[in-house]
């Protein structure tokens, strides 16, 4: 018997694990949870060998018995089953857990597509709106804003100034109240909306087709050739659409003979992004690119408009894993 609570006991082992730095896994406890152990932990001094190595002991042999674990909620239930559910079930059980009240309703919310939450910021009651806005990330919040009508806008800022004392429960009903209206919202059978979907097209055609096609567009529908040109993102937006720390990261995924290619652009806007590029990198490795630049001569167009394409499909990559954001386009690309 070492005369310790399950509290302490845990305390001792989350201690020993600290010294190997193996405590991975601690997060996923409730925020009860965590705070007990911390307080446990702030309440002890000294242990002796003898009571340590007991409770080393029982920990191990309770491992033992155990023999088979489950997560214990849905979202640990889905990370393990991974791509063995269809997209659809898991979707249908990610909605009917945020419904129902068992799991956080915001997580969901925030993963809404840009025009259900604008549709909810048009038709839900500016406070709700406000709410909505203070947990969306700040892109998605910003995206969202700017689509308002100019008065609406000028109501949800104002009410802003009363979100600051909402509860947590509060919020909660709140975000279930909002949950239950995305939900009531009609489901397009193609979610990506067209202008995105042809932005995405257009993002590997030629410049010259590129444009012709926007000129067209513009003849016909401005607002859809607007939004096609918010969604498209090419080579030269780099600089006004990726955050200069970034830059390294994208480095690292791309093969540098590549990357020599992209950055032999001469077109004015595609100069300024390779320029842009090399800016945001060390004095070492620029230095080492520029001088591959110099000794690869004159490429052929296509070479460098393919390593360009290479380039943006990297970047694409990792803003679809969700390593790097893209920042909201300028009104002038």
């Amino acid at each position: 018997m070492t005369g310790l609570n399950q509290r302490q006991k845990a305390a001792v082992i989350v201690r020993l694990l600290l010294d190997d730095d193996e405590v991975a896994g601690l997060d996923r406890l409730n925020s009860d949870a965590q705070t007990l152990l911390a307080q446990e932990m702030a309440g002890m001094e000294v242990i002796d060998r003898q009571t340590r190595d007991a409770v080393i002991t029982e920990f191990c042999d309770r491992l033992e018995s155990v023999g088979v674990t489950f997560p214990g909620g849905l979202d640990g239930t889905l990370a393990m089953l991974g791509q063995r559910l269809s997209d659809d079930s898991t979707e249908s059980l990610r909605r009917a857990a945020a419904i129902s009240g068992q799991t956080d309703p915001w997580a969901r919310l925030c993963a809404l597509p840009r025009e259900s939450l604008i549709a909810l910021a048009n038709a839900e009651s500016v406070e709700l709106v406000a709410l909505m806005l203070s947990k969306l990330p700040v892109e998605a919040a910003s995206a969202t804003f700017i689509a308002l009508p100019r008065e609406r806008a000028r109501v949800v800022a104002q009410a802003m100034s009363m979100t600051s004392g909402v509860t947590p429960a509060a919020l909660r009903r709140v975000g279930l109240v909002l949950l239950h209206a995305a939900e009531a919202l009609p489901k397009p059978a193609i979610p990506t909306p067209a202008c995105d979907r042809m932005g995405a097209i257009l993002n590997f055609a030629a410049a010259d087709l590129r444009d012709d096609v926007l000129g067209a567009l513009d003849e016909r529908d401005v607002e859809f050739a607007d939004g096609v040109r918010k969604a498209i993102f090419i080579f030269a937006h780099i600089p006004t659409r990726i955050e200069p720390r970034e830059v390294p990261r994208i480095v690292r995924e791309l093969d540098q003979s590549t990357l020599v290619r992209a950055l032999a652009a001469t077109a004015e806007g595609d100069a300024a992004a390779a320029d842009f590029i090399l800016t945001n990198l060390s004095q070492r490795m620029a230095d080492g690119l520029r001088e591959e630049r110099e000794a690869l001569g004159k490429p052929r167009t296509k070479e460098v408009e393919e390593a360009m394409t290479e380039v943006v499909s990297t970047i694409r990559r990792l803003q679809e894993e969700g390593q790097l954001t893209l920042l909201m386009p300028q009104d002038d690309e």
